[in-house]
């Protein structure tokens, strides 16, 4: 397993994970919603949430409309590495920009959140798609859960420095926390340009066939993006996957991006040890991202996402019944941690598994689409719970998402991987002959 992990072209992929996972954590997860707290502090609590909310969604939007055009013109044009890196230099450059808006200044401050949220959501096309160029077809769960553990490493250590440099800016010579949180995006954007470097030297990738001049492959692009959803269609086992991956992957989304919420406002637990918790997730989940790498390579990745989904629908009744202070929150935290990454991560390599090899920029782009557009049953089935259901309060809406889950779980229990393989080999010779 080691040797396959340490081949340059392997560790060089990974580290990109290393790198631009300090974005999730200390920027979108972390700091950034307290730093827009603070610079549209003289706009009402309604409006600075309005704008915040319609941000994230127009960011989400553009993305995920993008995502498929961009993977089909990366396909025919050959450029997959420019395209990541381009992209990544945009997020990195957004970054540290962030550092320099003053109070006040909230349109700014948005502006360049949403401009590195395209840059790291963007890039993530391509390193999704590059998982073919540096592991064979036996290698995928192993190698994708090596990139996703590495991630929650890096971006894990270097949001515990960052914490600590809000905690006691004094200790790092720094004169308060407002500046240790604008040094923090610095060092953010380094952490992620520094990190980038490997992939970018020593992955190589591989040969497109009738490579396709820039123009033409945004013509392409563009054509292709309305045929791969009737490609995907034609994959009927891919389908079906997607169907039930859009589903459970809403579900996890909604856990990541409500936990907090859900611990500060309806728990009342300190903010401190919600921090605390989400430290705990990222480290708990590298170890267990490669127990589920191994784990698929010795069940396959179908049987290791679904105990993984078991595990979160225990997590969620466990959280309804028995969560009352920080450390049942702690023992919370420690089970998201060892499933989150494995799920994530054998669900890409099940997804590299079921695509003709040619266009995987092209369909990984589709597979972010469907990723970027879930996070929208999940909200909505909390919201309404208390409302339908008589009796029914904030704390029982969790147990709302254990639909999504048993939903997208039974449609993946129905998926054939052999069948899926041949099907997509099939495509693929259909487009060499």
């Amino acid at each position: 397993m080691s040797k396959i992990l340490l081949r340059k072209p392997v560790l060089g992929w990974a580290l990109y994970d290393w790198g631009n996972s300090a974005f999730a954590t200390t920027v979108m997860a972390g700091f950034f919603p307290a730093f827009y707290s603070f610079l549209s502090k003289d706009l009402s609590t309604q409006d600075s949430q309005f704008w915040f909310n319609m941000t994230l969604a127009g960011s989400s939007i553009l993305v995920a409309i993008s995502a498929p055009i961009l993977g089909a013109i990366a396909d025919r044009g050959g450029n997959r590495k420019k395209f990541l890196a381009t992209f990544a230099m945009l997020g990195v450059v957004m970054t540290a920009a962030m550092a320099w808006v003053q109070a006040g200044e909230w349109q700014m401050g948005l502006l360049l959140y949403a401009l590195g949220t395209v840059g790291f959501s963007g890039a993530n096309v391509f390193y999704d798609s590059m998982l073919v160029d540096v592991s064979r077809e036996d290698e995928f769960d192993l190698v994708s859960a090596f990139g996703y553990g590495l991630g929650y490493v890096g971006g894990g250590l270097l949001f515990a420095l960052n914490v600590m440099m809000v905690n006691d800016p004094e200790m790092f010579g720094l004169p308060d926390a407002g500046v240790a949180v604008k040094a923090s995006f610095l060092s953010v954007s380094l952490w992620w340009a520094v990190f980038t470097i490997p992939l970018l030297v020593s992955v190589r990738e591989t040969p497109t066939p009738r490579k396709a001049s820039r123009l033409e492959a945004v013509r392409e692009g563009v054509a292709q993006l309305i045929g791969t959803f009737r490609e995907v269609r034609q994959l009927k086992v891919l389908f079906l996957f997607l169907l039930g991956y859009w589903l459970y992957i809403d579900a996890v989304n909604t856990v990541i991006k409500t936990a907090v919420f859900f611990g500060d406002r309806i728990l009342s637990l300190p903010a401190a040890d919600l921090m605390l918790a989400l430290l705990v997730t990222q480290f708990v989940a590298f170890p267990a991202a490669l127990f589920f790498g191994w784990l698929g390579k010795r069940i396959g990745p179908r049987r290791g996402i679904l105990i993984g989904l078991a595990v979160y629908v225990l997590a969620l009744v466990y959280a309804w019944r028995w969560l009352t202070d920080s450390g049942d929150f702690y023992v919370l935290a420690v089970a998201v941690g060892l499933v989150q990454g494995g799920v994530q991560s054998l669900s890409r390599s099940l997804y590299a598994r079921l695509i003709p090899v040619s266009k995987t920029a092209e369909f990984f782009g589709f597979f972010n689409m469907v990723g970027k557009f879930a996070a929208i049953l999940g909200p909505i089935l909390m919201a309404i719970t208390p409302v339908l259901i008589a009796g029914a309060d904030e704390r029982d809406s969790i147990l709302s998402l254990n639909l999504l889950f048993f939903a997208g779980g039974y449609l993946l229990w129905r998926v054939d991987v052999e069948a899926g393989s041949r099907a997509a080999a099939e495509m693929e010779d259909g487009y060499r002959n």
